[in-house]
């Protein structure tokens, strides 16, 4: 199952079946779970821990230390969960410890060629990296986001669950829950309908949805008196609740 031309160092904590192909090469304090596939020419360092059935295809670059200049070589943690798709020279660095520790990467997650994730960032489920999407340090990516390619994310941002971002768009702000943005400098377009309707979003749901982003972006509120009056909507509606909780916990400021 492992290439006799990899390099896998002792220290390593490797499953029985994992597949490694030649050239590549595993450092220690690497852990990979059970039925996951390391394809030719890539590079794992550790501290990292792999769960199972994951993919990492060549020249991918994995736990690898964060580009930040006050890292002293602290072990910090690059930790991965299950059933990724790691495509072609992805960029998946260590946490530091000024923020946490651990750069964290959910399940299921779909991660195109190119795609960046720096220190420190906390990644959730279900969610697609197009070709060249790059994360700056600190980001958090909530589930079922659609990232498309070229999106390029500033320093401490979060993405709200089922947002989309299109192809070259530039983000500074946070993005809240089910909203699209464009642009070099992201703007709101409408939520991520078609998106909530492939996950079995009831027409309902959406309905409210929309209610939600005409009050957000369209009322001309002022954003505090825009969050109450969700406020009042999502008491008919945890869609909404959903929305409410992140526009409260924002610290940047939203794209608006």
């Amino acid at each position: 199952m492992i290439d006799p031309r990899a390099i896998i160092d002792p220290r390593a904590e490797i499953e029985a079946d994992v597949q490694i192909g030649p050239h590549s090469v595993i450092g220690p304090d690497v852990v990979i779970g059970a039925g996951t596939w390391i394809g030719p020419h890539v590079v794992l360092n550790g501290p990292t821990r792999i769960g199972r059935e994951n993919k990492i295809f060549q020249f991918a670059s994995v736990g690898e230390m964060p580009q930040d200049k006050k890292y002293r070589d602290e072990p910090t943690l690059l930790e991965i969960g299950d059933r990724n798709v790691i495509r072609e020279y992805c960029t998946l660095n260590r946490g530091t410890v000024q923020g946490g520790g651990v750069t964290r990467i959910g399940d299921d997650n779909w991660i195109m060629a190119y795609v960046h994730i720096a220190h420190d960032c906390i990644i959730g489920n279900d969610i697609i990296f197009a070709n060249n999407a790059s994360l700056a340090g600190h980001v958090t990516v909530h589930d079922h986001v659609i990232m498309g390619g070229f999106t390029l994310v500033h320093q401490f941002c979060a993405l709200g669950a089922h947002s989309f971002t299109a192809f070259a768009t530039g983000i500074s702000m946070d993005v809240p829950p089910y909203v699209t943005v464009s642009g070099f400098r992201a703007e709101p377009h409408g939520i991520n309908a078609e998106g909530l309707r492939r996950r079995n979003f009831t027409a309902e749901a959406i309905a409210n949805i929309k209610r939600a982003y005409k009050l957000l972006y369209r009322s001309k509120l002022p954003l505090k008196d825009a969050i109450e009056a969700l406020r009042a909507l999502s008491e008919e509606s945890a869609e909404v609740g959903m929305m409410v909780e992140f526009l409260e916990e924002s610290t940047r400021g939203i794209v608006r």
